[in-house]
């Protein structure tokens, strides 16, 4: 058994993964921004808190005591090339003070290259807004990839689509490198509980260390 925080357990993703670390045995800390609004997380080897995750203080403090961390984190309000690294600074940052050396990221497929140097955002009509977001995604790794110290962290890739909210888990799926890994054309949304699946199994059996990693079925 570990003990996990999860940053943004209230969102999609972070709700997977809080049901998936608890089926598993772990007690998590589910830090979110307002915990009134989450007040259904709680529950057993649950505890919610307030943390912000782009205040170093505020993570240091979530994760002592910790053994490991998740990031799943979303905010709509602010430029995605300002929120992501800034988060990405804010967990190296307070993770060391804490004493938590591993670090699962969520991060999105879009950042993934299609060819050498080319991201899968670079391709000519990709929506600018849905550009921006991923270039966040982008910037984040990019402070992670500078950092030193003893933080292992892993970013974690779905496949550039939407990811299905009420699919059913199925606990597979493939793992490849920085590249979009094919996939068959009908093959369906890939689900955020499958995405949790790879977040705790990258915890519990680390197989990849500071890179980012794509996943799909």
């Amino acid at each position: 058994m570990s003990k996990i925080v999860i940053f943004g357990a209230g969102g999609r993703g972070g709700r997977r993964a809080v049901t998936e670390a608890v089926s598993r045995g772990h007690q998590v800390t589910a830090a979110v921004r307002d915990p009134r609004r989450h007040t259904d997380l709680a529950g057993d080897n649950v505890t919610v808190i307030a943390a912000d995750v782009t205040v170093a203080d505020d993570v240091a403090k979530a994760a002592a005591g910790h053994d490991a961390a998740i990031s799943s984190i979303y905010r709509a309000d602010l430029p995605a090339r300002e929120y992501y690294p800034a988060a990405a600074h804010a967990l190296i940052d307070g993770l060391g003070r804490a004493g938590v050396a591993r670090l699962v990221v969520v991060g999105v497929g879009s950042a993934l290259e299609i060819a050498p140097g080319v991201a899968f955002h670079d391709q000519p009509g990709w929506p600018a807004e849905h550009r921006e977001f991923s270039l966040g995604h982008t910037a984040e790794l990019e402070v992670l990839r500078a950092s030193g110290g003893t933080l292992d962290w892993v970013v974690i890739a779905p496949p550039p689509a939407m990811i299905d909210e009420h699919a059913d888990r199925t606990g597979e799926y493939r793992s490849g490198d920085h590249r979009v890994l094919p996939r068959a054309e009908d093959a369906g949304p890939f689900s955020y509980a499958d995405l949790a699946v790879a977040l705790v199994d990258e915890i519990e059996r680390p197989k990849h260390s500071r890179e980012m990693v794509a996943i799909d079925h």
